[in-house]
């Protein structure tokens, strides 16, 4: 895959999309939360902690979306739209 080519989405089992949609709605909430302290002007303490439990949340959902992609990898790897392993290396990387 080239630059220039858009990324296919790796098809993911329902089970796993359930849970990445799952962790994804939990960052919402907690953005949602940290929008609301920043608004009422919360102690910067409390802002920060829920600044750091949405960052957590999402660095599990990519890791979870990369996990779940390497497992359909290494299930099949000459299947149509499979992401290369090196690429998802550098997506693995990028969340580190």
């Amino acid at each position: 895959m080239t630059n220039n080519e858009p990324a296919q989405a790796a098809p993911h089992s329902a089970e796993a999309q359930r849970a990445i949609l799952n962790r994804l709605r939990r960052a919402h909430g907690q953005l949602a939360a940290v929008i609301s302290a920043v608004e009422k002007e919360a102690h910067c303490r409390d802002v920060v902690q829920q600044l750091s439990a949405v960052s957590k949340a999402l660095d599990r959902a990519g890791f979870l979306v990369i996990s779940t992609a390497m497992k359909e990898c290494l299930a099949d790897p000459d299947a149509e739209g499979a992401t290369p392993t090196e690429e998802l290396e550098k997506l693995f990387l990028s969340l580190a």
